[in-house]
């Protein structure tokens, strides 16, 4: 297994951390068949990665063995965003659907107690083809079954159909919302694409938010 060292700073403020507790004990109660969760947005740029990763911290904290993985295989910021370093050839997800290597090479312990590491390895532009199909849904599975948690960070919802493809293979899905700027027909429209594919959403996170002005 190769190794991953996050340098980006995880550390939050006490509000932060406050809130983060929160909405990862509502997630503990969601029931303990839950355990493959998408992390979503309707849009670009609300802070999905920023919320995945806080939550893949949080679980960790308490002791869980989480699998984080980074399945915005179009256009993912999280390795750069968290100054996220791997080792060896820096396979990812988007090697192991596609059959250039095996899950161990691109899975990477990281420097966070508790926390796996899985990343995009390259950009596809054409990620469906990897992505709707019986390897990826097997890939989750058996994640699922090593690990207490799987957090995937997908693609915003609104813009292409790979979020829901991902859902498909999770037992349940966040939706990142941005205070004051997500409107609430995308978010009808979010909702509705996770009902197609049969995946509740177990709750939505209200990101960057302005607590004096809410």
């Amino acid at each position: 297994m190769q190794t991953a060292q996050i340098k980006g700073n995880l550390n939050l403020d006490y509000a932060g951390s406050e809130a983060f507790n929160t909405v990862c004990s509502n997630l503990t109660f969601s029931g303990k068949n839950i355990k493959k969760i998408v992390v979503m947005s309707c849009e670009p740029n609300d802070g999905k990665s920023f919320i995945a990763i806080q939550v893949a911290a949080n679980m960790a904290r308490r002791g869980k063995r989480v699998l984080l993985m980074d399945a915005d295989l179009r256009l993912s910021v999280m390795n750069a965003r968290y100054e996220i370093q791997l080792s060896g050839a820096g396979y990812g997800l988007a090697h192991i659907l596609s059959g250039q290597c095996m899950l161990e090479d691109a899975m990477y312990e990281t420097n966070v107690p508790n926390i796996w590491f899985i990343p995009i390895g390259t950009d596809v532009q054409a990620p469906l083809s990897l992505i709707a199909t019986p390897d990826f849904d097997a890939l989750i599975k058996n994640l699922g079954e090593s690990f207490d948690l799987v957090i995937i960070d997908a693609p915003p919802v609104g813009l292409v159909i790979d979020a829901a493809e991902i859902a498909k293979s999770c037992d349940g899905s966040v939706l990142v919302l941005e205070y004051n700027k997500t409107h609430r027909r995308a978010l009808q429209a979010a909702k509705d694409q996770m009902e197609r594919a049969g995946i509740p959403i177990l709750g939505c996170v209200l990101n960057k938010v302005t607590m004096d002005r809410l």
